[in-house]
């Protein structure tokens, strides 16, 4: 992959611009809308209705987009087809050597944060074992990830047994007791404790790539041993409910292994078989936890996350009461302004290193072509408004959150500036380009939330303060506890 030792050159730190409630945007919406003349007390009048068609219809060009909206997709009316030919170009002056081989398929699942990780960990095993094609399995990291949850989330509904059941923590808790959706500081917690191991050792279930039927009977088994929780907690002692704990994790365990299969233990032996490029034969004996730290040899833990949070001044964020393995890791974000996660994220593909990265897969995307670009789409054409909310507004008002992890392999740069990135995505081979998606540089500014690098790729001053560890506590409920 590279020469991996040499520190690259520091890349330049854009400092963060004064974060305060900017409201011009509110205030010319507001002024726009004081301009309209209202001949009714209520908005909402059979006057005003009639007076509504009747001027909408009036545009021809209206009477044209009734027709097309009406019996099209919005998103294939408005498309901006001059724009998306010419962003959705496959060429990119930065590439990582190795990539895809295969492109994976997350499937029916929510998978995508372990997707997006075990295909960074592919790069470099593909690379020092010279092999043309590799997965590791999610399917392992899926198992004890869920069985840990399970054991965070009861552990949650005891430490707040005082709260009453309809209170905003425990209802939050039990709406959604675990679920496949994760962070990178949670693979962290998982490659640290368990390992990794080849999809041939473990591979998919049809639980695993469909997982819908699975998490609605493990999330209904838990809301169960929670109310079974809270009364112990009000009358038992402190052994008494662990013993029942023990048992409500067994009953989980027994859910899992039948649906995901019996996964090896992080200490088992495993065998991994391969065949490199020169068609040589290779059988390494192992364990999970020796295929990580031994085969592997990735130090997870040296990597953080930057975030693009412009509702919060720079400096290290965690989550309340997000994680998966107790005591653990926890949420370790550092949030700084955008273009420090763009230069942390070129370095890295410079120095041949794939990114695990964080956006809102759902807005201005487009699958069938591979695309993510916010110009692609021109709303302004075909309803006479825009959408004006920016990135601070959509986080506040809950337009917008991490929903996807995906990994960043290549990158266009003109002018010393990048234009588009290239996108590994775990969705199969779907799209013009196979899997992959294109990403303009103004869809990352808008919708990209987080860049995984280490001390190497970036400034010293952000590396310090992950080093720090003087969080600042985000509550339980905000849009940065966002699983992807």
């Amino acid at each position: 992959m590279g020469n991996q030792s040499s520190k690259p050159a520091q890349p330049k730190y854009t400092p963060v611009r004064s974060i305060q409630d900017d409201d011009e945007l509110l205030m010319k919406l507001q002024t726009k809308l004081g301009k309209q003349d209202s001949e009714t007390e209520a908005p909402l009048s059979l006057t005003n209705l009639t007076k509504w068609e009747t001027s909408l219809l009036s545009d021809p060009k209206n009477q044209l987009a009734l027709n097309c909206f009406t019996g099209n997709n919005i998103s294939d009316i408005i498309a901006n087809t001059a724009r998306i030919n010419l962003d959705n170009q496959d060429l990119f002056n930065v590439n990582i050597e190795f990539q895809g081989g295969p492109i994976t398929n997350q499937k029916s699942s929510g998978r995508c944060w372990l997707f997006a990780s075990t295909n960074v960990f592919k790069e470099f095993i593909k690379s020092k074992y010279h092999l043309e094609s590799f997965e590791l399995s999610q399917n392992y990291l899926f198992f004890y990830d869920k069985l840990e949850k399970c054991n965070w989330f009861l552990n949650r509904i005891v430490d707040s047994a005082d709260e009453d059941i309809d209170s905003r923590l425990v209802q939050f808790l039990m709406g959604l007791p675990e679920n496949d959706g994760g962070q990178w500081d949670m693979v962290v917690n998982l490659v640290n404790t368990y390992g990794l191991v080849p999809k041939t050792v473990f591979t998919d279930s049809a639980s695993s790539i469909n997982s819908g039927a699975l998490n609605s009977l493990v999330e209904n088994k838990l809301r169960e041993f929670a109310l079974v929780l809270r009364k112990l907690s009000t009358s038992e002692k402190a052994a008494d409910i662990d013993g029942a704990k023990e048992a409500m994790l067994r009953d989980i365990y027994n859910i899992l292994a039948l649906t995901l299969g019996i996964p090896p233990k992080p200490d088992d032996e495993i065998v991994w078989e391969y065949k490199d490029t020169f068609g040589n034969y290779h059988s390494v004996k192992t364990t999970p936890k020796g295929f990580y730290k031994d085969i592997l040899k990735f130090d997870a833990a040296s990597y953080f996350s930057l975030i693009h949070d412009p509702r919060n001044t720079e400096g290290l964020y965690t989550v309340d009461k997000l994680g998966n393995i107790e005591g653990g890791k926890p949420i370790e974000y550092v949030n700084t302004a955008v273009d420090n996660l763009k230069q942390a994220a070129i370095a890295m593909l410079k120095a041949n290193h794939p990114v695990f990265f964080g956006c809102d897969v759902g807005k201005f995307g487009n699958t069938q072509l591979g695309l993510l670009d916010v110009d692609s789409w021109d709303y302004k054409l075909g309803f006479g408004v825009d959408v004006n909310l920016n990135k601070k507004h959509r986080l506040m008002t809950g337009s917008s959150q991490m929903t996807h992890a995906m990994v960043l392999v290549g990158v266009h740069i003109v002018d010393g500036k990048p234009v588009r990135w290239k996108v590994e995505n775990s969705w199969g081979e779907y799209g013009s380009h196979k899997g992959y998606f294109v990403m303009s540089d103004r869809w990352f500014d808008e919708y990209v939330f987080q860049v995984v690098t280490s001390e190497k790729f970036t400034s010293a001053k952000l590396a310090d303060l992950w080093k720090g560890k003087d969080f600042k506590v985000l509550p339980y409920y905000d849009p940065l506890g966002a699983l992807a």
